[in-house]
């Protein structure tokens, strides 16, 4: 390692935790939720999307009881599954299934509940039933249910008649596309197993956003002992070839028309697991210490992780950020930023995160390959804009994603709140933790009490203010 001068923002480093992976905690709960017998899910996020998870699992058959060790911000739970059975109600009395406004929840468990028995009503709140999921309840009609949408086209609310999953009703074989979501891929590779026959998935569509979420996926399955094989080809007139056991982790990403996975029927197996540190809510904390006063030292992080926004230490170091990974920790320090130009399709998750980085640099940053952020919680590619623009950040929406002209070495240099300017969170928990950065540049910590709705952040880091206050 090279020597250096230990500045005093090395020496008064915060350290601070990781909140759990959302993404891994819900795979993992639901897995243990559809096993035959008892499971261990330790070191959850407990946050309002789980409980929509959890609560329509247990309302399918599954029990699930805090362990005593359990706590507000790291959930343990012992879950007793439904043996791969999920049951709905009648056409007089459907399941309800009230998701919230988590998209995650809505997907992959539509499909997870196609592979039951039963009706089950599919609705929520807020944006969510403007939110697509046609291109999957497409694919789950060809394989034997019956859906009827209430409102809009395509979108929830919906009622889902069930009868399993009947593969050989398309000869074994359905296509999907990860243009606007990897989660409908990942709610039918879940689902998969329970059906009567074994289900080959082809990737199809334009492109593959979010490819790292569906690795999360195949890794789930492989903990709970389902087995499945993967098959790629470099261009869509050559042959298959089937990746040896494994191999499939070194796949950085996947070309529409060239993968296929297989999946073929079993028993979800009960066992104990640990869901790893959320590099999601990670990123507003490693961020922080990039343009902070003193570096930032998150815990519990896995620097070999499948999660695609492990890609923030990437962006980060791209950008010129001074970033140290260790075993127990990964260290980023204060460090004058530049632009860059980014394909953000793997990780659309961190654009909000990276915009006010972006803001705080040097140059103009361009980020795209993002266009369907426009229908997440928010329009995640308009409200970053119109939220920066409050600070005297130029940023200009483009159609795959946003245009940001750093402050660095110009005018103010730093996105400064003028008195009594009120943020708005568009009722979306990424757009307020990354609006939490501009505290950076303030003389106080202000962004919390200028946001119209702090308590947003409950989706997916229910304790993130409490863990800002050390950083701020």
């Amino acid at each position: 390692m090279t020597s250096h001068t230990i500045s005093l923002s090395e020496r008064t480093a915060a350290r601070v935790m990781a909140p759990a992976s959302k993404s891994v905690s819900h795979r993992y709960i639901m897995g243990a939720a559809l096993a035959e017998g008892v499971s261990i899910v330790r070191h959850t996020l407990e946050s309002l999307d789980l409980e929509r998870t959890r609560d329509v699992l247990q309302a399918a058959g599954a029990r699930m009881e805090p362990l005593p060790e359990s706590t507000a911000e790291s959930g343990a739970w012992r879950v007793t599954g439904m043996s791969g059975n999920p049951r709905g109600g009648s056409d007089a009395a459907p399941l309800s299934c009230d998701v919230g406004e988590s998209g995650t929840t809505c997907r992959l468990l539509t499909a997870i509940l196609a592979a039951g028995k039963g009706v089950f009503r599919i609705h929520g709140e807020g944006r969510m039933h403007e939110r697509p999921i046609g291109e999957l309840t497409d694919v789950l009609c060809r394989l034997g249910s019956s859906i009827t949408f209430e409102g809009r086209p395509a979108c929830p609310p919906m009622l889902l008649h069930a009868d399993k999953l009947a593969p050989d009703l398309c000869g074994g074989e359905v296509c999907l596309s990860m243009d606007i979501s990897s989660q409908y891929f990942s709610g039918l590779l879940l689902a998969a197993p329970m059906a009567s026959a074994p289900l080959a998935v082809q990737l199809s569509g334009k492109k593959a956003v979010s490819w790292p979420y569906v690795g999360l996926t195949l890794q789930c399955l492989t903990d709970f002992g389902i087995r499945f094989d993967v098959c790629v080809r470099p261009d869509p007139d050559s042959p298959w070839d089937m990746l040896p056991s494994g191999e499939w982790r070194k796949l950085g990403e996947a070309r529409p028309d060239c993968l296929r996975i297989r999946v073929y029927p079993g028993a979800y197996k009960a066992g104990s697991h640990t869901v790893e540190g959320d590099w999601s809510g990670a990123s507003y904390l490693l961020a922080a210490g990039a343009i902070g006063q003193r570096a930032v030292s998150v815990l519990g992080l896995r620097a070999d992780s499948l999660q695609g926004d492990h890609a923030i230490l990437d962006i980060l170091q791209k950008m010129g950020a001074r970033v140290d990974i260790q075993a127990e920790a990964v260290t980023v320090y204060p460090s004058p930023l530049h632009g860059v130009e980014l394909d953000m399709g793997a990780c659309p998750d961190l654009v909000p995160t990276v915009a006010v980085l972006a803001a705080f640099a040097r140059g103009i940053t361009r980020i795209g390959n993002v266009a369907h952020l426009r229908y997440k919680e928010s329009d995640r590619i308009s409200a970053p804009a119109e939220e920066l623009a409050k600070a005297g950040v130029i940023v200009k929406p483009l159609d795959d994603g946003l245009l940001v002209e750093g402050l660095a070495g110009r005018g103010q240099g730093k996105p400064i709140l003028p008195r009594d300017v009120r943020l708005c969170a568009h009722n979306d928990h990424r757009i307020a933790m990354s609006l939490a950065l501009l505290d950076m540049a303030q003389s106080e910590p202000l962004v919390r009490e200028r946001l119209d709705d702090a308590k947003v952040v409950n989706k997916s880091f229910p304790h993130f203010w409490k863990v800002w206050e050390q950083l701020a």
